[in-house]
């Protein structure tokens, strides 16, 4: 007994680290927005009678704030997280609902998305969809069995992302609603729902987003300029044509830090949604493909993350990572194909390198969630390193003892609910079905 306690208190002594690539590709990309937002808001902010710089300040500003909440975030145990799924949940409708009151909601072009806190606005829908995520995560660690063999259990989720979605369109914010709709297809297909029982809810729900966006004249009008948007050059195409004319100048290696002319008043919300024109003008091909290069290393580190957790029993650690670069890689995709008139206009930023403190804090944030859960996969994995190390040592021993997976001790491996929670569970299975149902065991 004196003895398993005292390895116990070995183990949890036993610190993790952050992962290096995660650090150096978010830093990369926080670095490399700083720099653009500086070429790209020069002209904006001139001709709103600010100074050269205004955005860029705001911009370094909001990203120090995410910085501090990043460092908050990796700081923060999982476990603790993990705690309060309810809580979790009534946050992210409470914060959809904050900007319908009058005096704390404001309104921007017809808009009403934001809360004002008087020397800055924010967006509340970048904070609900952080909290959403790890409330998805936590759902499906506690219901993982059912959601996979069970409907109501699958529907749930997707019943608390419609009224989230109720709430995105009374605002209203169709880019919103849509990529949190896939957000949570996605994860529940990662998280063990059953890829053919999924297929009627998508069934019923694209023609809903269909009616959705053609009964708005303006979404109808982005709709249509999408397809041509030389029809309606200085009209519904105006921003798509000026975009792609950007991104035509570039060429292989673009015009030159600080010489685009798009930005010049030609091309709106050059700094923030269409900030990827003005990167592709001046840098070219070349630095389009080191952006999409970037958020390609940073999305792919992260599945392999959660991939890993989730081989460990981590499961809580491994959903919280494959929502994160859902979200992550979702509206950076979003944002690019805008951008080069593969989709219709959206609204969304992308993320880390546009202006917009919102969604620079809240993907700050997330960044910080994700490290965390590698800080706790590395030392996890060190755990039983030692353990395999000391089973080896031990006088008279047969070799190291039965890897984790199989007897998971508490400190190391163990689910956040306890050992009660250590019973055999179905595992993800990526949509193929429990084992015994066209799966090999």
């Amino acid at each position: 007994m004196f003895e398993s306690t005292r390895q116990a208190t070995r183990l949890d002594a036993i610190e993790g680290r952050y992962d290096g690539w995660l650090v150096g590709v978010a830093v990369a990309l926080a670095a490399f927005g700083v720099v653009m937002v500086a070429s790209a808001s020069i002209a904006v902010a001139g001709n709103l009678g600010q100074g050269p710089f205004h955005y860029l300040v705001k911009h370094v500003v909001f990203l120090a704030v995410g910085i501090a909440l990043c460092g908050v975030a990796m700081r923060t145990d999982l476990k603790l997280v993990e705690k309060y799924p309810r809580a979790l949940l009534a946050g992210c409708v409470l914060l959809l609902l904050l900007v319908f009151i009058p005096g704390l909601g404001y309104s921007v072009n017809g808009a009403r998305r934001w809360i004002s806190f008087r020397v800055a606005n924010f967006q509340v829908v970048e904070a609900a969809k952080v909290l959403y995520l790890v409330w998805l995560a936590s759902y499906l660690v506690r219901f993982r069995d059912e959601v996979n063999a069970t409907w109501a259990a699958m529907l749930k989720p997707i019943g608390v992302a419609l009224l989230m979605v109720l709430l995105l369109l009374a605002q209203p914010d169709f880019g919103s609603a849509t990529m949190l709709l896939a957000v949570t297809a996605g994860m529940l297909v990662l998280g063990g729902g059953h890829l053919r029982r999924m297929l009627l809810p998508v069934a019923l729900l694209l023609p809903a987003l269909v009616v959705v966006a053609v009964v708005e004249p303006y979404r109808l009008r982005r709709i249509t300029s999408f397809w041509n948007p030389w029809e309606d050059q200085l009209g519904a195409g105006y921003q798509l044509s000026n975009a792609l004319m950007a991104i035509g100048r570039g060429e292989l290696t673009g015009v030159g830090l600080g010489a685009s002319i798009q930005k010049l008043s030609y091309l709106p919300e050059a700094h923030t949604d269409f900030i990827f024109s003005v990167i592709a003008e001046e840098l070219g091909l070349v630095g389009a493909l080191c952006v999409i290069g970037l958020f390609a290393a940073l999305v792919g580190r992260a599945f392999w993350i959660g991939y890993r957790c989730v081989e460990m029993r981590r499961h809580f650690a491994g959903y919280v990572a494959f929502g994160v670069a859902l979200t992550i890689g979702l509206q950076a995709l979003v944002s690019i194909g805008v951008n080069l008139g593969l989709l219709p206009t959206k609204g969304l930023t992308l993320p880390l390198i546009s202006a917009g403190g919102s969604s620079v804090m809240m993907t700050c944030v997330a960044i910080g969630l994700l490290l965390r859960v590698s800080y706790e996969l590395d030392r996890a994995q060190r755990q039983v390193a030692r353990l395999r190390g000391e089973g080896a040592r031990a006088p008279g021993g047969e070799g190291p003892p039965p890897p984790p997976t199989t007897q998971p001790p508490p400190s190391a491996v163990a689910g956040v609910r306890g050992t009660s929670r250590l019973r055999p569970r179905i595992e993800p299975t990526l949509g193929q079905g429990p084992l015994g149902h066209g799966r090999r065991p």
